[in-house]
């Protein structure tokens, strides 16, 4: 009899101990973290590991309270079938909502989705102006895009000089990525008056 009392102590222990591990709630990111992870394109991955626990939060942050960074992610969850089933064109639909609001990683990756014709139909023209707004937010994978599309004859060449400054005043660690903003330079520099060389070699004012 006190065996037998021991093991349903330790059986009602561990379902104690599981039932605890299943409802350990899982704590919504803030603005700046999610931002931070997208901007890593860890976003989704990190979804994923919190086992889809916050789908119904991300949703409602999304469609109820327009967080641009929810919106986002949302739109990507529902684009790519992330812990939902896969709806790609309401996916597409709060991509659009967050680069409405002005979300930088919205804007440039509907600005690569444009130019390679993913999700979207390609349209160079319209990825143009995708990528500029994000460029001029400081984005600067929408500013390396926007090099690759002037350089290959889209955009106006009114927009050069801005891009040529944001690029003069790019901060990167890393080696390849500074060699592309060099190449990239050398190549506007080609297509550019040697004044509005001049002029966009100047400090990026805060």
């Amino acid at each position: 009899m006190f065996k037998f009392s021991i093991f349903i102590t330790i059986f009602i222990t561990m379902i104690g101990t599981t039932e605890a591990q299943q409802l350990e709630a899982v704590q919504i990111y803030s603005q700046d973290d999610l931002i931070k992870m997208i901007n890593k394109n860890q976003h989704l991955e990190r979804v994923v590991s919190d086992r889809c626990q916050l789908v119904q939060d991300i949703e409602a942050r999304a469609e109820v309270l327009r967080v641009p960074a929810y919106q986002f992610l949302w739109g990507d969850m529902l684009a790519w079938g992330v812990c939902v089933d896969a709806e790609p064109e309401r996916g597409v639909y709060y991509m659009r909502e967050a680069a409405a609001q002005g979300l930088a990683a919205a804007l440039e990756q509907l600005g690569r989705y444009h130019s390679i014709g993913k999700l979207v139909q390609e349209d160079k023209k319209r990825a143009v102006i995708y990528l500029r707004e994000a460029s001029a937010l400081g984005n600067l994978k929408a500013q390396l895009q926007l090099a690759e599309l002037f350089i290959d004859g889209y955009g106006s060449p009114y927009d050069f000089e801005d891009l040529y400054h944001w690029l003069y005043n790019a901060i990167t660690d890393d080696s390849r990525t500074h060699q592309r903003i060099a190449m990239y330079m050398g190549e506007l520099e080609s297509l550019m008056h040697p004044k509005a060389v001049r002029d966009a070699r100047k400090p990026m004012i805060n």
